[in-house]
């Protein structure tokens, strides 16, 4: 399951999504391939942050059957 937030969940216009990828993808891959189901979000996914069963991860981390990859945007404050 891959979970959206912000910017990402408006865009995508949910907030939560299932995507078929191969055994032993990568977060990487995931991102690719959700980049390609939705396009107007591909800009905003090569400055996103991942995280895979709510630990921030690198985008060579590999995924398990079952985990949870969350896609956080960059997000600014003041």
């Amino acid at each position: 399951m891959v979970k959206l937030f912000a910017v990402l969940r408006e865009t995508a216009q949910t907030n939560e999504l299932a995507l078929d990828l191969p055994a032993g993808a990568t977060a990487s891959a995931a991102v690719a391939a959700l980049a390609e189901q939705i396009p107007t979000v591909a800009k905003l996914l090569a400055r996103s942050a991942c995280a895979v069963n709510q630990t921030y991860v690198p985008l060579d981390a590999a995924l398990n059957d079952g985990d949870e990859l969350a896609i956080i945007p960059p997000v600014s404050g003041g």
